[in-house]
């Protein structure tokens, strides 16, 4: 049986107001039994301090502090560019979990592990990505007839994927194998708890949707364990 019939997979853009707009709705008609999030605990605990990553700190933690201070200065931004800070769709299912007194999961990979797999991809995708990441910080000037960027969104993934393939397989496919177990786990536990028919609404990057929903619909109902963190 598929699992994907227990879960309602939300792909979102990070710094998309529609999307912010879709995860609220969304989780007030499923009234779901779980509210699963693509988050780590370490990311969710910086969320709830709103305290940005100053250049002095990444150069604290090294390597690993330089990358991830690059990409949440690229993630901004693009929040700039769209009118919204990365990450305000996380804080809606969070907030709207809170409100309906739903229990929050956090499904994603520890984000350590993330960035040392990051900082071991090959030199070549490294300095493709400092290159891109240079020309986010360009000013754009927005014109009449831009594409919609939510449309736009799987071009770009799939570019990316031409350009990084080695970054593609850990920070898209690797990660939506963590994410499926965790919801498989999810799903198995309420389902022990007495629910025979459990509702699970997932909010994940647009990037996971597809596969996310791709390995769900082909996973036979199990016990699995998980990493997942329930808030």
């Amino acid at each position: 049986m598929s699992y994907l019939r227990y879960v309602r997979v939300i792909g979102t853009m990070h710094v998309s107001p529609k999307s912010r707009e879709e995860v609220i709705r969304t989780i007030l008609e499923e009234r779901p039994h779980a509210v699963a999030v693509e988050l780590d605990r370490t990311r969710f605990i910086a969320m709830g301090q709103e305290r940005e990553m100053t250049f002095e700190d990444a150069l604290r933690f090294g390597r690993r502090g330089l990358i991830n201070y690059v990409l949440a200065k690229v993630e901004e931004k693009l929040g700039e560019e769209f009118g919204m800070k990365p990450g305000e769709e996380m804080k809606a299912a969070i907030s709207t979990a809170r409100a309906l007194g739903v229990p929050l999961y956090l499904i994603d990979e520890d984000i350590n592990v993330i960035l040392g797999k990051i900082a071991a991809a090959p030199a070549r995708e490294k300095l493709l990505m400092a290159l891109e990441a240079l020309a986010v910080f360009l000013p754009i000037k927005p014109g009449e007839g831009m594409p919609d960027p939510m449309s736009e969104y799987r071009t770009m993934m799939m570019g990316f994927k031409r350009r990084y393939p080695y970054l593609y397989r850990v920070l898209v496919e690797e990660r939506n194998e963590v994410m499926v177990r965790n919801l498989i786990s999810i799903v198995d536990n309420l389902k022990l708890q007495g629910i025979k028919r459990p509702r699970v609404v997932a909010v994940v990057g647009l990037g996971h949707k597809q596969g996310i929903e791709h390995i769900l619909d082909r996973a036979e109902e199990r016990v699995a364990t998980s990493r997942y963190f329930y808030i």
